[in-house]
């Protein structure tokens, strides 16, 4: 790796390990206080509604300002300081108001990330995987080791043993204070909205916003649908490092993949696979072997599908469009898709059906959007 590079790999990797706590266990951490699945679903839904909001208004502030890695410095400090909000809050008003301040930094810098990071690929986007491997990694250290390391610690010290991971990602981030997005001019986000007509985008947005709603019950209530089943927190913690670990392979092999088969035939196979997955995890959870097998697929329903909407975003929003395609899709498929997907599953799980319906409906969910990416194929 070129050592211009390596402090974008430093960042991926802070920015996801932090998220491989967040992810994996703040939903155990809310449920250790005492909240029901209504409150965790709230908590996950306000962390996907900030993606709506977020981006675009981020990418206004930067987009004006002479000095954008200063200000992406400045976001993740202050993602850094409202997360420390946590540490002195356990009413479910404070946590949600907590949580809307944390979602609205921490989401903002990651579309100006991607945009500085494709900057700085230039003529060669398809090596991002190489580069967002590294977020793999972190990820994984941190989702693979924490739901033993709670066992041990309780589940309450959650914020206590998650800010280390932010003040390092606030470090991570000083280097790219000098960094640029590609150049672009103020109009930017209206350019993304007239691009945003065009109809190849608008499917693709729409397949990868169900594909994130399908993801709901993934993100929000997996930690907690394997612990009723049964599951200890170091399997489960396992359970999170294989699918990451597998990904992390998929990453490092997704250019050569992409060269070889198309990203549009790829993005295909990844939501047939991530159908699979959901329905066997509706019916099976109690199964670690079968959990197990079905964590691998993770290397198709997340890198493989991530680095072809990297390489597709590329295509859609080239040059000075970049950041404000990337807010778009954040904004649009996690923002709105997150939300939904969050707000399904809480329903879900408050019910009857539990977390078996829930994944259910997620795989239905993604069953709609693989109907829909063939039908632009067909045509």
């Amino acid at each position: 790796m070129p050592a211009s590079l390596r402090p974008f790999a430093v960042f991926y990797f802070w920015y996801y390990a932090a998220l491989g706590a967040y992810t994996p266990y703040v939903g155990r951490w809310v449920d250790a206080l005492g909240h029901g699945g209504f409150v965790v679903g709230a908590m996950l839904g306000l962390w996907y509604g900030t993606r709506i909001i977020a981006p675009p208004a981020w990418a206004a502030l930067t987009g004006r300002s002479a000095r954008p890695g200063e200000w992406f410095v400045a976001g993740c400090v202050a993602t850094l300081l409202c997360f420390a909000g946590f540490l002195f809050t356990r009413e479910a008003w404070a946590l949600l108001g907590v949580m809307a301040a944390f979602g609205l930094f921490y989401n903002a810098v990651m579309p100006q990330f991607e945009a500085m990071t494709l900057a700085a690929l230039g003529p060669a986007p398809e090596q991002y995987g190489r580069l967002r491997v590294w977020g793999s990694v972190g990820f994984l250290l941190v989702a693979g080791s924490y739901g033993a390391l709670m066992d041990r610690v309780g589940a309450e010290n959650f914020p206590w043993l998650t800010l280390p991971l932010f003040v390092a990602m606030a470090l991570a981030a000083w280097p790219h204070r000098h960094d640029r997005p590609p150049e672009q001019a103020p109009a930017t986000v209206g350019e993304a909205g007239h691009l945003f007509k065009r109809p190849g985008v608008r499917r693709f947005l729409l397949v990868a916003l169900l594909m994130q709603l399908g993801f709901g019950p993934f993100y929000v209530f997996y930690t907690l649908h394997l612990q009723a089943a049964g599951h200890s927190g170091a399997a489960i913690g396992a359970l999170w490092a294989l699918g990451v670990l597998i990904e992390i392979a998929m990453f490092w092999q997704a250019p050569r993949l992409i060269a070889r088969f198309g990203a549009g035939r790829l993005l295909s196979a990844c939501l047939a696979a991530t159908v699979l997955r959901w329905t066997v995890t509706a019916l099976y959870a109690h199964s670690l072997p079968v959990m197990l097998l079905a964590q691998t697929t993770h290397a198709l329903s997340f890198a493989v599908f991530h680095a072809c909407c990297m390489r597709l975003m590329s295509e859609y929003f080239p040059g000075r469009r970049a950041a404000a395609g990337q807010s778009l899709l954040y904004g649009f498929s996690s923002g709105v898709g997150g939300v939904l997907g969050a707000g399904m599953a809480a329903l879900a799980w408050e019910s009857a059906g539990g977390g078996m319906l829930a994944f259910l409906l997620g795989a239905a969910v993604t069953a709609v959007a693989w109907g829909v990416y063939a039908l632009r194929r067909a045509r």
